[in-house]
Parts: C-alpha cells; structure tokens; sequence
C-alpha cells in the first residue's frame, strides 16, 4: 500500500443524485462533494475544469453555484491550470473557504503554496478542500486532438464523453458511437513533464477518487485528512454521497496499487536515466517523498 498514500478509509463510493451522475464521468464524487460541501457552508466556491471554448479544452472557473459545478462536469484529458485562480478566488471573488480539485502534481503544488505561501499572503488558510483525482498521465490539447480526430477518426465536437480504461482510450458520440486506440498509440502524446511524476492516487489531497478498481458507474475514494473526513462523512449522512465498503470489491485495491505501482516504478526510472552522469545536462528531478 505504500503507494496509495496515508488514508484513514477508503470506500467503493458514488453520487446519490442522479442529476449529478447523469453526465458525471463515472460516479460523480467531485461534483457531488463540492455541491454538498457549497449547500452546507463547507466551502464557498470552488475552483475546477471548466468548458472552455474549445472542446474538451477546459479552463479553470471558480464555481459559486451547483448549477456551475454540474457545468463542468466529467473528465477532461487536457491539463486545466486550476492552481492559477487561487489567488483570483480570494482577491475577486472573495472566497474565505475554497474548494479545488486537481491532478496528483497540482495538488503537491497546492500544499507547497501552503508551506511556503510566496506571492499568496493570506491564501493558505483559505483552502477548505482539495479533492485530487488518479492520474497516469495527461495530454496537451493538440495531442488530444489528434487521438481523437486522426486515430479514432472522431470529430472532436462530436464527443459526449472520453474515457480511459482496459488499455484502451474511448471516445462517445451522442450516435451512440464507441472508437477506441489501445493505450500505446497515446503515449506519444503525453505531457513530458507526466514521466517525472510519483504519485498516482493524489497522495496529498483531503480526499482522492477515480475509477480505478470499482465497477462502472462507481468510483474509489481514499479518504485522507479529518477535513476530508469530516465533509465526506456528512455528505453520506446527508445522501449527497453512497459509500460502501471495498471489502470483496472487484478488481478493487488490487488493481489500483498494480497501477500506481506501474507509474511510479516506471517515472522512477525515467528519473534515474535523467540523472544518470551521460545525461547531466538535464536537470535532476527532485523525489518530492524524499
């Protein structure tokens, strides 16, 4: 377990709203948090993936409402600088309780600004939730247009959803049509700066969900840290959320540590060649659980 991070619960776990799971990208955690964590006081607002003007091009916005965060959701395989509005979220906005979600790499980033708070005078304690999302890798945008227009021969404002899962990446269309490449036709595409990264399961963040490990329509979540603790047991409490327990789950957390496994094995090496003496004119990347 050493790669799935410290957490004090983890559970198979999904939406209670079938509005927020209607077009959520498997069992809508994120949105459904954030919307109880708005209703309640927990946070008031939210930085996420919003729709940008480009097809699954996301832009950071600070969602106030639950009908903002319905907006924005599903996945977006494009990276959304959502770090970026923090200082805007407290500045303009006014937030004094912020929520944001992120990539393992953006949540490091967050807690980094907590520590050493440069630039963001009297942001730190103004961060209420930080739900972090698995990720193996990510793809600038032109690269994604290019799997889903030339590879899977899709017109990319055609897509309803893309998903990844079984070694495979799926692109839906509101036809009804499926196309999928096998995985190792993308990496060509990823974001280099994904092959340094140790983290999958977004080992920072107060909770951390994905798909991985849990049958569809459901998704697994670590609970971390007692705020996470706290606003996802009230959420449970409420309906917001159903969770389960992952004893007998199937593939379960067996395939999420293969996987986590797998990226920072593979990331560790990658790391090494970098820092290996024939290529010392790359700068060595430092191991951020070290």
């Amino acid at each position: 377990m050493e790669y799935l991070g410290q957490y004090k619960a983890v559970y198979k776990a999904k939406a209670g709203c079938e509005d927020i799971l209607a077009k959520s990208q498997d069992g809508g955690i994120v949105t459904a948090m954030f919307a109880y964590a708005l209703e309640t006081g927990i946070i008031d607002g939210a930085i996420v993936a919003g729709p940008g003007d480009e097809a699954y091009k996301p832009e950071p916005m600070i969602a106030t409402t639950v009908d903002e965060l319905l907006a924005a959701r599903g996945t977006k395989y494009s990276i959304s600088p959502n770090m970026a509005l923090i200082k805007e979220a407290t500045r303009s906005y006014g937030l004094d309780k912020i929520g944001i979600v992120g990539t393992p790499c953006q949540i490091q980033a967050l807690r980094k600004a907590q520590l050493y708070p440069i630039g963001l005078r009297d942001v730190p304690d103004k961060i209420a939730l930080a739900l972090g999302i698995f990720c193996m890798e990510n793809f600038p945008y032109q690269g994604l247009f290019q799997m889903v227009e030339d590879h899977c021969a899709t017109k990319i404002d055609n897509v309803t959803k893309m998903d990844i899962g079984k070694g495979k990446f799926s692109v839906y269309t509101e036809r009804g049509v499926n196309s999928q490449i096998p995985l190792k036709v993308t990496h060509k595409y990823e974001q280099p700066g994904c092959h340094v990264c140790l983290d999958y399961v977004a080992n920072m963040a107060d909770i951390s969900t994905g798909s991985v490990g849990t049958p569809d329509g459901w998704s697994t979540v670590f609970v971390r840290s007692a705020a996470g603790e706290a606003a996802f047991n009230k959420a449970v409490e409420a309906g917001w959320i159903i969770a389960e327990s992952m004893d007998g789950v199937k593939p379960g957390l067996e395939l999420v540590t293969k996987l986590a496994t797998e990226k920072i094995t593979k990331n560790q090496s990658y790391i090494e060649h970098r820092n290996h003496a024939e290529h010392a004119a790359l700068k060595p990347l430092r191991n951020p659980y070290i």
